[in-house]
């Protein structure tokens, strides 16, 4: 199995490489790579890897600039210490998706999965990324729970899920707030990415409850939310620009 990695935290990369040499003896790293430069001028030069580990936040940009630039035609299983980009990860080759500090476990069960996908699909990329383009048809409703009862919340009536102190609350465009009993990443992987947007780690929003946005400094955005927040809502720099496609197409 040939990998290539792309990561730019040297401690990262030798406990990446620890942890995979334990999981798949047979694996050959045949690049390790530290920026989205160097990864794009190793991709224009070399044939596809069978696998590649890519951090999502490198020194002069993201891994999925490497993407959109040089499509890749094999798996990826994405690392980094933050979980927003699961969507965006997921709708880019992505087959796993590991949280830092990477636990040698994950990673085992991250390359048996992509071992089950290589066996199923006799070494078929084509077939194996096709596949992994087939994504399931978004939730139209949520489950929300106020109380001891469960109430179901039609997805085109909820503004905003954020997170607060480890809980998870969904706000409706009433303004009524309820709890869930689910991580907000698992609703932003299953609610209709052309309708809802991860805008940070705690705030995934629906795009009718953007009343407007404007700059917030080194490349932020703040958002004006409806109905109106508590606290402020801001856009990273690094998806300030796919927020702004998103909310104008």
């Amino acid at each position: 199995m040939r990998v290539a990695i792309v990561e730019d935290e040297r401690p990262a990369l030798e406990k990446l490489r620890s942890a995979l040499s334990e999981a798949a003896p047979n694996a050959h790293i045949v690049a390790e790579l530290s920026s989205v430069a160097e990864a794009l001028q190793w991709l224009s030069r070399n044939p596809a890897p069978d696998l590649i580990f890519m951090d999502i936040q490198l020194s002069d940009g993201t891994c999925f600039e490497i993407l959109r630039k040089h499509p890749v035609r094999c798996p990826v299983i994405f690392a980094t210490a933050y979980d927003e980009f699961l969507l965006e990860a997921f709708a880019s080759n992505g087959i796993d998706y590991l949280l830092k500090p990477i636990r040698p476990e994950r990673l085992a069960a991250a390359v048996e999965k992509y071992r089950g996908l290589r066996e199923h699909f006799a070494g078929d990329h084509l077939s194996l990324l096709a596949a992994l383009e087939r994504k399931p048809q978004p939730r139209g409703r949520v489950l929300v729970r106020k109380g001891l009862d469960y109430i179901p919340v039609e997805a085109e009536n909820i503004a905003y899920i954020f997170t607060s102190d480890k809980l998870v609350f969904l706000v409706t465009d009433a303004g009524v707030r309820y709890m869930l009993d689910r991580p907000l990443a698992e609703m932003e992987s299953e609610l209709d990415r052309t309708r809802f947007f991860r805008a940070n780690r705690a705030w995934l929003v629906r795009i009718g409850a953007v009343a407007r946005c404007r700059p917030w400094g080194k490349g932020k955005l703040l958002l004006e939310l409806r109905p109106p927040t508590q606290s402020e809502v801001v856009v990273s720099q690094e998806r300030a620009a796919a927020f702004r496609a998103w909310l104008g197409g």
